[in-house]
């Protein structure tokens, strides 16, 4: 079996994904602390834990999208950040808009 095919599996036992999603709440926990040293080490730990907890737990996903309504320029640099694939597809196509809006005018 393939390493991916094993990780693949290995990511639908309910005990692997709660044990991951608790990694993930460590690293955000832990991220304050880490961020007093000097350098980004906090800033790339609370963006790992943030990764996992929302791949791992639902939860986490409807939280996630209720902030970035309420909040949504902080939703656009928290895409970003994570380097989501929906947050490109969502720039390209305000883009579009925008070019389109600007041609009519």
């Amino acid at each position: 079996m393939a390493p991916k095919d094993f990780w693949f599996r290995l990511q639908r036992i309910p005990a692997i994904r709660t044990s991951l999603f608790a990694a993930g709440v460590l690293l955000v926990i832990g991220s304050p602390a880490v961020g007093l040293l000097p350098g980004p080490g906090g800033i790339i730990l609370f963006g790992l834990g943030l990764g996992l907890m929302l791949k791992y737990s639902e939860w986490a996903k409807r939280r996630y999208v209720a902030f970035k309504r309420r909040h949504p320029n902080k939703g656009r640099w928290t895409d970003w950040g994570l380097r989501r694939h929906s947050a490109r597809r969502r720039l390209e196509l305000r883009k579009r808009r925008e070019a389109a809006a600007t041609a009519d005018d």
